[in-house]
């Protein structure tokens, strides 16, 4: 796993992409993880994730600002993922299972990084495992939602990342990640899709600096 869940800095921490918005912060409160009725939830949720193969949403983006951006999201584990915005917005976010890759049509950038360094990068796993290099350090609870809070384990400090699920049954809504200011961005998931078939292509970036059959940074 990455120094942590979302990237610390870079393009898509200047620019509030959730997938990339800004460290996780933690607080003294979060010092150890729960225990007793709290591990069953955790069990649940765990056994919940690992159950989603693929996802195809629209999604609505709440920046600390409060600015609102709109896209599609689309999920297929292990490994894949595609995140674009509706235009005027320009950005859209790709990762084929070996690179995560932000391009920007307007400045006509692109930019490579782990796919671990996205909170997405917990729900595209080979495995999903809410223990290790993650703990589960909070659960909200009302009768039909669960809010859960996970820091990295080794840098509990480093921030926080926020999973929304409606309950029983159980079903991921969204989620939320919080910076080293304190500053959240929410993006919730809207006429979400599990198990949709989807376009391999869908998760295929080609891209036009690196000579065919040259190595990608």
């Amino acid at each position: 796993m990455a120094r942590n869940l979302i990237t610390g800095g870079g393009i898509l921490a200047r620019r509030g992409f959730l997938l990339g918005a800004a460290a996780m912060v933690g607080s003294p409160a979060y010092a150890q993880a729960p225990s007793g009725p709290d591990s069953a939830d955790i069990a649940r949720v765990e056994a919940y994730l690992e159950t989603i193969r693929t996802l195809d949403s629209r999604f609505l983006q709440i920046g600390p600002d409060g600015s609102v951006a709109e896209g599609r999201f689309l999920l297929s584990r292990p490994g894949r993922l595609r995140l674009e915005y509706d235009a005027p917005n320009p950005n859209l976010l790709v990762s084929d299972g070996r690179a995560f890759v932000h391009i920007d049509k307007s400045l006509r950038t692109i930019a490579y990084l782990p796919i671990d360094s996205t909170p997405a990068g917990l729900l595209v796993r080979a495995e999903i495992r809410l223990s290790g290099d993650v703990t589960v350090v909070g659960i909200e609870r009302s009768p039909a939602a669960l809010r859960m809070t996970l820091i990295q384990t080794k840098d509990p400090r480093a921030g926080r990342l926020v999973l929304t699920f409606v309950d029983r049954p159980l079903a991921l809504v969204g989620w939320s990640v919080v910076d080293a200011q304190g500053l959240t961005t929410r993006l919730t998931l809207v006429d979400a899709r599990f198990g949709a078939a989807l376009d391999a292509a869908a998760f295929s970036f080609v891209d036009p600096n690196v000579p065919s059959g040259g190595a990608r940074p």
